[in-house]
This record gives structure tokens, C-alpha cells and sequence, in this order.
């Protein structure tokens, strides 16, 4: 148990803010947890997490160790791309997906990176593998994933502040316009289909802002690079329909009839870029593209 005198210099703090600087390795959502958990104290009493500490204030706090959840390591095949003391780079198949949820208790990433990486330490008081930014089950390619917590808010952090880069590649129907673009627009739950996601005039939803650039165009597909700005779930699968070029082989947000026999829409995450959190080293990695999508690519480009 911790116990510390509010002193004039950190008089007017949030008691989370405060928490959170004292605590480097913990998370402001996992302080946030911990006060609402009933794991701190004020002067013997319960406080939000917005309390504004006083001069003379004694704050009480206990940080439980890291409780293991109730997830089971399996050996699932997974190509870490790079690996240190505080991340991992992995280029997820398409149709593995990320966390386990209803229909998907196991056989998921998760389970296969608590068998494959072996130093994992608490991440908002859970023994678990930090997921930065996920991919849909059928979207492939390259994922940050966090060791512990200093390096999963840093990572966060850095998608927020859009310092990471991340580029996917996508075969889209037809060919675009514009060589280039911009997209900004807001995205919200598709009110027609709760299980889909699609384009907002409601200022109040949430900004989602992608770059495009086509790589090669062909007689009727084009394979584009997009960066995202921001991470809204299905974000570039949404802003290619909007475009009115959606994913060659998306079952939800593409073509109802689909040439290509596939097993899900062809976007892969092809490029990341990141800063270390603890050495500040700028790192980058790429993945080609999966033998599935190469080979739909090769046969749009010997049309052309």
C-alpha cells in the first residue's frame, strides 16, 4: 500500500493525472480501473477519478499484481516479423482473428501470441498481450502488439498523434478518377445493419480520415495504397465503398457478385512505421503481399 501527502506542486491534479505520473508503467485507463476497482483512497475515501487534489490531501493506493486471464496459449503458426522486450511485429493471415469473442472463444491471435512470446507482463492489470490496432479476421498483414504497459500507451499514443505509419494495399473494383485523394468523412454504425459501418453526415460521429494513392491501375481493378490517419473499425473498407470502388472480395462492403472465388476482401497491411518506446529508434517494417492476392493481381494485370 502507497501512501503520499498531496503537496502545493501537484495541488489542483486529477487524481488520475496524478496517479498516472507517478506510476510511469501503468496506463491512465489503468489507473482509471484501479479507482473505479476501489484500489485508491482520498483522506479514507472513495474519489472519482476527477477529483481535484488538495494541499494536505493523503492518497492511499494499491496496485494488485497481474491477474492471468482465463485464455489458453495454442500453437498456431504466426510470423513474428521483429520482436524486442517491449513489442512484437506480427503479420497476421487473413482469417485468424484477433481477440476471441462469441463464435471465436479460441484459435485466435491472442491465443497464438500467449504460446509464441513468452515475456509478457501486466497490461491494465491483466497478463495478456496488448492489441495497438487490430485487423479484421480477414484483413492480413503487419500488427503491433505491446508487451507491457509503458510500451502500449506509447504505441497508442503514437496512432493518436498519427507519428505511426500504417499503409495497407487493396485490389479495388474499377478504376478511380483521381490518381490521389483525401478522404475525410464521419463513420458511424450503419443504421439499416448494426454489424456494418458506413458514412455519417452527423457531426457528432466519429472523424475518420484516410490517403489514398493508386499504384497500378488496370482494365477495371485498381490497386491502391491507402494510409490511414485515423483507426475507425472497417475505416478503409468503408471509405472504398463511399468512393464507389470497393474491395475486390469484401462480403460485407463490396460487389454482391464477385468474380473471384476468396475467402474475404483482398487488404493487407503492407507498411508500419513506429517509434521505439524506449529507445526512440524509428523503426519500419513491410510485408509483400499474400500469395492469394498476388495471384488475383497477376490475372487483372495480364488483362490489361
Amino acid at each position: 500500500m502507497e501512501k503520499l501527502e498531496i503537496t502545493p506542486e501537484n495541488a489542483g491534479l486529477r487524481l488520475d493525472v496524478f496517479l498516472t505520473e507517478r506510476e510511469a508503467d501503468l496506463s491512465r485507463s489503468a489507473i482509471k480501473n484501479l479507482i473505479t476497482k476501489g484500489n485508491v483512497c482520498v483522506n479514507s475515501e472513495a474519489k472519482k477519478a476527477g477529483y481535484s487534489l488538495r494541499v494536505g490531501d493523503i492518497v492511499e493506493y494499491e496496485i494488485p499484481e497481474p491477474v492471468i486471464i482465463d485464455l489458453k496459449p495454442q500453437n498456431i503458426p504466426i510470423e513474428i516479423v521483429y520482436e524486442d522486450g517491449d513489442l512484437a511485429v506480427i503479420n497476421k493471415p487473413q482469417g485468424l482473428p484477433v481477440h476471441p469473442s462469441i463464435g471465436h472463444a479460441d484459435n485466435t491471435l491472442v491465443n497464438a501470441i500467449l504460446y509464441h512470446i513468452k515475456d509478457l507482463s501486466g497490461i491494465n492489470g491483466e497478463l495478456r498481450p496488448g492489441i495497438v490496432h487490430r485487423l479484421d479476421k480477414d484483413t492480413s498483414g503487419l500488427m503491433l502488439v505491446a508487451k507491457n504497459d509503458v510500451a502500449h500507451r506509447h504505441l497508442a499514443e503514437q496512432i493518436a498523434s498519427k507519428t505511426c505509419v500504417r499503409q495497407y494495399l487493396a485490389l479495388l473494383q474499377g478504376n478511380l478518377k483521381e490518381e490521389k485523394g483525401h478522404i475525410e468523412t464521419f463513420i458511424a454504425r450503419d443504421p439499416n445493419d448494426r454489424k456494418k459501418m458506413a458514412v455519417s453526415r452527423n457531426p457528432e460521429d466519429r472523424i475518420a480520415i484516410t490517403d489514398y494513392e493508386v499504384e497500378k491501375s488496370f482494365s477495371n481493378h485498381s490497386l491502391v495504397r491507402f494510409q490511414l490517419k485515423t483507426g475507425r473499425t472497417h475505416q478503409i473498407r468503408v471509405h472504398a465503398q463511399y468512393l464507389g470502388h470497393p474491395i475486390v472480395g469484401d462480403p460485407v462492403y463490396g460487389f454482391k457478385n464477385q468474380e473471384f472465388k476468396l475467402n474475404g476482401q483482398l487488404l493487407h497491411s503492407t507498411y508500419i512505421e513506429f517509434t521505439q518506446p524506449r529507445t526512440g529508434e524509428r523503426l519500419s517494417f513491410s510485408a509483400g503481399l499474400p500469395d492469394y492476392f498476388e495471384k488475383v493481381v497477376n490475372v487483372v494485370e495480364h488483362r490489361t
